[in-house]
């Protein structure tokens, strides 16, 4: 049987609106990180996790989910959704992705191999529809 709480939700929300770290509030209350993750998500102070399904749709091997491809078409889904990343990051993959198209190529995911760069099929580029939809993003804000 698991132990009772021991994070009070109003103190909580009012540490969390302070500015207060996972860190922080961990030493604060006496539990782990992840127990504060989770009194967060419960109390409804976790930001929303952001979906990459659609820029990233293959299950990657755990060698390839940092590669360069991977982490540009996650930056991209994440300014297509409104959170874009730092502007080295933001400006890196949309350097990447303008350099595909404009070649007239996209990725392909193999788990074996990897990422690797091929000719964009006649019936439109994988990475151009995730770089139209960063576009849209960045210009909502």
């Amino acid at each position: 049987m698991g132990r009772k709480p021991t994070i009070d939700r109003k103190e909580l929300a009012e540490l969390v609106a302070q500015g207060a770290s996972v860190q922080e509030l961990a030493a604060h209350f006496g539990v782990s990180e992840s127990g504060v993750l989770q009194a967060k998500r419960a109390a409804g102070l976790a930001k929303p996790m952001m979906d990459h399904s659609a820029a990233v749709p293959w299950k990657l091997a755990r060698a390839h989910a940092q590669s360069g491809p991977a982490t540009n078409l996650r930056n991209l889904s994440a300014a297509a959704q409104g959170r874009p990343p730092a502007a080295e990051r933001l400006n890196t993959a949309l350097r990447w992705a303008q350099r595909l198209v404009d070649a007239g190529l996209d990725v392909r995911y193999d788990a074996d191999e990897g990422f690797s760069e091929v000719p964009a099929a006649p019936s439109g580029s994988h990475v151009a529809v995730v770089l139209a939809a960063a576009r849209k993003g960045l210009e909502s804000r």
